[in-house]
């Protein structure tokens, strides 16, 4: 697969499909990225860092026990994302977290269709994908709200589309003890939760 990584190639999910499973991939409009070092294919079975992956845990937790009882289902990554498998099928990312409350989008393989929610928490090496090529990706794709958490700085922007193709941004820090998620009726993260650990 590193070889078809330098190559000028357009990739589909179908070749995703056949791609060794101990590999991480995405494919964004038909080019192919590793996912921990999007711009170098050496990377491609690099793990994430300590703080990426008890962000991730702690924002799984609090999605857990706010989602009981409700129809939306809260995912983790590696769960591939088909963002336009109805047109080219030449887009599959794997979000570090992500929720869905329309059912039907969520197969045996994963989830085709925009989430309604997506958070990517950011590594040193994927913090430029993560807040232009993705967030470009997500907004055209109708992700109704995005977060970019920076565990480093300790921060999390929230784009929220405004009813239309634009998201607007929030930031928010560790003092804010109880952020809103604007797709959840009455959803709030804690934050100082999620970065005291």
């Amino acid at each position: 697969m590193q070889a078809a990584l330098r190559k000028e190639n357009r990739y589909t999910y179908a070749d995703y499909c056949t791609w060794p499973e101990d590999e991480r991939w995405e494919i964004i409009d038909g080019v192919v990225y590793s996912k921990y070092a999007p711009y170098d294919a050496t990377y491609a079975k690099a793990t994430p860092v300590i703080s990426h992956q008890t962000v991730v845990v702690e924002l799984l937790w609090q999605f857990k026990n706010y989602l009981k009882g409700h129809k939306c289902k809260v995912f983790i990554a590696p769960v591939s994302v088909r963002l336009n498998a109805d047109a080219e099928d030449n887009t599959v990312v794997e979000p570090d977290l992500l929720v869905v409350c329309d059912e039907s989008k969520i197969d045996i393989k994963g989830v085709v269709g925009a989430p309604d929610f997506i958070a990517e928490v950011l590594s040193p090496s994927t913090a430029r994908y993560d807040k232009i090529t993705k967030y470009n990706l997500y907004q055209r794709s109708g992700v109704r709200e995005y977060w970019i958490v920076d565990p480093d700085r300790k921060t999390v922007t929230a784009y929220t589309l405004d009813g239309g193709s634009n998201y607007v941004a929030n930031t928010y820090n560790n003092r804010d003890a109880a952020v809103p998620v604007g797709v959840l009726e009455n959803c709030t993260i804690d934050l100082t939760e999620m970065f005291e650990s």
